[in-house]
Formats: structure tokens, C-alpha cells, sequence
């Protein structure tokens, strides 16, 4: 499983495309050149970039859902609905589909994230926005760690 950090500034240009950042790069390895699919997040105003093999597996999974199901079908489709594959170009940009930046309100200043088996991409005002509101974080470790027991740890994960 590819784990990726860090948080990077980049531009985007008048024609959409943006430097891919090269510490990103070097994490991602011999992944970076097979391809990427870039979508809408479910959760927040902001766009997900899967290396390509994270989008494969995640599709297989999806393939396993009974679309005879409505539920099931409408998730798809919203889920799956403006998905597209990119690849970078020769100088290492990657070109950002415009219906997808009008979805995240992406225009110039990009903030682009290392996060653990995807890359999440921001509007740069969206994201200081996202990170200055108002939470409890006590309460929200608590909700989504609490469970976990970090002392069993599996070398083999």
C-alpha cells in the first residue's frame, strides 16, 4: 500500500494544469507514470486524486455491489459520476478537468495533500477555510479512534 504525506502549494494555469509536486512524485515511484483517476470527494468541496491502482481496487470493490439495488445504483453513479483518468505530461503536469475545478472552486492557488493512499487537491482558500473551523477534536479522536488499540500493532499490515 502506497502511503503518501505532505501538504505542497502549487499553480494551476490558465489552461488547467498544474507541477505535480516532485516529493509527491518520488513517493508515489514507478505509480506516478501508470496514471492517476481524479473525482469529486463525497465529503468535503475538494477533489481526490487515486493513483490508479488505489482506483482499481476501490472499483472492484464497488463492482460488487448489486446495482438492481437503488441505493446501491445512485451511490455509484454519484460516487463514480465524473471520474476521469489523467496522466502527466512530459514536463510533470497533470491537467485538472474543468468540470471538476468549477465543483472544488479550484482557480489559481492550489493546495495539494499527501493523504495516505490518495492525493486530495484544494482551492488554497477553501482548505485554510476547511482547517479553521470550528471542531472538537477531542471528541472527534474519540469517535473514530477510540476503538482502535494502537499497542497491537500487525508488522505484517
Amino acid at each position: 500500500m502506497t502511503t503518501l504525506i505532505g501538504e505542497y502549494d502549487c499553480k494551476v494555469d490558465a489552461k488547467g494544469r498544474f507541477m505535480f509536486p516532485v516529493d509527491l512524485r518520488k513517493q508515489l515511484e514507478k505509480l506516478f507514470d501508470k496514471g492517476f483517476v481524479i473525482n469529486r470527494n463525497l465529503h468535503q468541496k475538494c477533489l481526490v486524486l487515486y493513483p490508479i491502482h488505489e482506483w482499481e481496487k476501490l472499483n472492484k470493490k464497488l463492482s460488487k455491489l448489486n446495482r438492481l439495488i437503488k441505493a446501491n445504483d445512485v451511490f455509484v453513479r454519484k460516487f463514480t459520476g465524473g471520474a476521469t483518468n489523467v496522466e502527466a505530461d512530459s514536463s510533470g503536469r497533470l491537467l485538472l478537468p474543468k468540470a471538476l475545478t468549477d465543483y472544488a472552486a479550484i482557480a489559481s492557488d492550489l493546495k495539494v495533500l499527501g493523504s495516505n493512499n490518495v492525493i486530495e487537491l484544494w482551492d488554497k482558500g477553501l482548505y485554510n477555510e476547511f482547517l479553521n473551523q470550528e471542531l472538537d477534536m477531542d471528541k472527534l479522536s474519540q469517535e473514530v479512534l477510540g476503538g482502535i488499540n494502537f499497542n497491537d500493532v500487525d508488522d505484517n499490515e
